[in-house]
């Protein structure tokens, strides 16, 4: 057997664990052992490569992992990572992979190649309305590829602990409709199958429903200087118009192609408006 590497992405529970996942033809030889060095190689930042050994024990719990990791502060949830084991040899070898340039994902800085999935899955969502309806959206939804994900807004409030009957309904409803403004969440038109999973676009002969869809924004992020703190700043700030990605299908509507054009005549935006793109007018955000 030569060397064997597998990649996956991490979770927050990775790290706030200090583990990865081991390969599995690696634990037949180590699974004996106190400790295994396992080196991790990493660009601090996607800048300054660093290079730290770690005495991990193999330990088993529902997967074979290492644990004892100290990951460092850039790493996010959904980075990926590369595990690599040489048959014959005690090193374990985990690398992370440094952009080509910093991505911005929704006010969260990237450094290292990620997995989209994850990424939106592990939203950390903060107490406001807004940020427990984009939580269920994020969490719960039929996930694509790309991160987005797409829920039926029916039934949407069992999952965002807002609260029942009028008053629970009014909350909900200005929630949706503020990440609907920010640009976070689009309704769309989809369908049901019989087990409840959505689509969009709506299938034909399954049941229609409208459906929440979101799509991560994605856009590049500087390189830090040494100084900055690592962390996105999740205060109330005020954000600039900027186009977004629409679902599959879907067109702007003429008032947002005005507001686009109005914003490029007063030099807001410089960005077309690309098929499948609308424009999010300025306005006021938390996080």
């Amino acid at each position: 057997m030569g060397r064997v590497t597998r990649r996956s992405a991490l979770w927050q529970a990775d790290l706030d664990g200090g583990v990865c996942a081991a390969p599995e033809e690696c634990v037949e030889s180590l699974r004996g052992r106190e400790h295994t060095p396992l080196v991790l190689e990493h660009r601090d930042r996607g800048n300054t490569p660093t290079r730290e050994v770690f005495e991990a024990p193999l330990r088993q719990d529902v997967e074979w992992q290492f644990s004892g990791i100290a990951w460092p502060s850039d790493v996010r949830p959904g980075v990926l990572v590369s595990v690599s084991w040489q048959a014959g040899k005690d090193e374990i070898l985990v690398r992370t992979t440094a952009l080509d340039e910093p991505m911005r994902v929704d006010g969260v800085d990237y450094f290292h190649e990620y997995d989209p999935r994850v990424v939106t899955r592990e939203f950390a969502a903060d107490g406001s309305n807004r940020g427990k309806v984009l939580h269920a959206v994020r969490k719960l939804g039929r996930i694509f590829e790309d991160g987005s994900a797409l829920l039926p807004e029916p039934g949407l409030g069992q999952h965002c602990g807002l609260g029942r009957g009028a008053r629970g309904t009014f909350l909900l409803r200005n929630a949706v409709d503020q990440l609907i403004r920010e640009g976070y969440l689009t309704r769309v038109p989809g369908s049901l199958d019989s087990a409840g999973y959505p689509s969009y676009p709506a299938v034909e002969g399954q049941k229609p429903a409208e459906m929440l869809f979101y799509a991560p924004l994605v856009e590049p992020a500087p390189y830090p200087d040494d100084e900055d703190a690592p962390d996105a700043d999740r205060r109330e700030h005020r954000v600039n118009g900027f186009v977004r990605r629409l679902p599959p299908g879907a067109h702007p509507s003429e008032r947002q192609v005005s507001l686009h054009e109005r914003a490029v005549e007063e030099e807001e935006v410089a960005d077309p408006l690309a098929p499948g793109y609308t424009f999010v007018r300025k306005h006021h955000r938390t996080g």
